[in-house]
């Protein structure tokens, strides 16, 4: 006879817990925002310059992707745009720090940069109440731009360092040893006999066997169509970024979903046999 024990895999769990919060504490703290310095004389430019260094501006740097007109193309229609009007300030981010396939304008002085942005927001239907400037940046940043809620809300690769990959890898090998060791304690029982174990499964575990079944169907269906919907959007005329987060929740799901089957048929559907000898040198579950 041999006990199941879980609490090392508790612990190991627990400790993964802490080691994660201070994983986004360190992770929280690179992404958080740079302090704007506002310079009075940009400021008292920008309504000056935007008409027509802004125009040069866009000439120059963005009509090639945007097109002459803010019209769109390789890069999105800028005419009429409500997104930008309503948040310029995350005008200014893109433009500074890029998006997508676009790349950051570093090669824009600052006087340049709140120029074109104003040029943006001030022609082709665009209209908003006071310039960008900034005052305003800073405004918005005190409140957290998007980018920095989107990054603290998940980690992205290209911002991750050696610190946060370490920790990263270190809780998933606490994890996977937390989970497998919970597994055999609730699958195998506190006590483990020697011997053939049969099993007669319950109703409740047969309609949860079920229920793990069709959702497992549901979620495959999902991402199918998920992935359907992202292949038809992607090929359109104007190219629609993939869902690729809700991909990988359905994904996740079929995971679980096949992870929990499983689990409950080794539990409540499959005979089991129990060959004791030594137990020497084996984890601690």
């Amino acid at each position: 006879m041999e006990r199941n024990d879980a609490v090392m895999p508790l612990v190991a769990i627990l400790t993964a817990a802490i080691m994660g919060i201070v994983m986004l504490f360190l992770f929280n703290k690179e992404t958080a925002p740079k302090p704007v310095v506002v310079d009075p004389a940009i400021v008292a430019n920008i309504s000056k310059e935007y008409p027509t260094v802004g125009k040069a501006v866009f000439a120059a740097n963005c009509a090639g992707c945007h097109g002459a007109e803010g019209q769109g193309g390789l890069g999105p229609k800028l005419a009429g745009n409500e997104k930008i009007t309503k948040d310029p300030v995350y005008l200014h981010t893109t433009i500074v720090k890029g998006k997508g396939g676009m790349p950051a304008q570093t090669q824009l002085k600052d006087n340049e940069v709140y120029a074109v942005a104003n040029f943006v927001l001030h022609n082709w239907g665009n209209t908003v109440p006071e310039p960008l400037t900034p005052a305003t940046v800073a405004a918005g940043q005190g409140k957290l731009d998007p980018e920095v809620l989107k990054n603290r809300s998940r980690f992205v690769p290209e911002d991750l360092k050696l610190p946060e990959i370490w920790l990263g890898t270190f809780i998933m090998v606490l994890l996977t040893y937390g989970l497998i060791g919970l597994y055999s304690y609730w699958a195998e029982g506190q006590e483990l006999h020697p011997g053939i174990h049969k099993v007669r499964a319950s109703p409740l575990a047969t309609l949860a066997m079920i229920s793990s079944i069709a959702l497992t169907l549901l979620f495959s269906y999902l991402f199918v169509r998920q992935m359907n919907l992202d292949y038809q959007g992607w090929g359109a005329k104007e190219q629609v970024m993939p869902n690729v987060t809700r991909e990988g929740l359905y994904a996740g799901m079929i995971l679980l979903m096949l992870a929990v089957s499983l689990g409950l048929y080794k539990k409540f559907f499959m005979d089991g046999e129990v060959l004791v000898e030594d137990a020497s040198g084996e984890f601690p579950w």
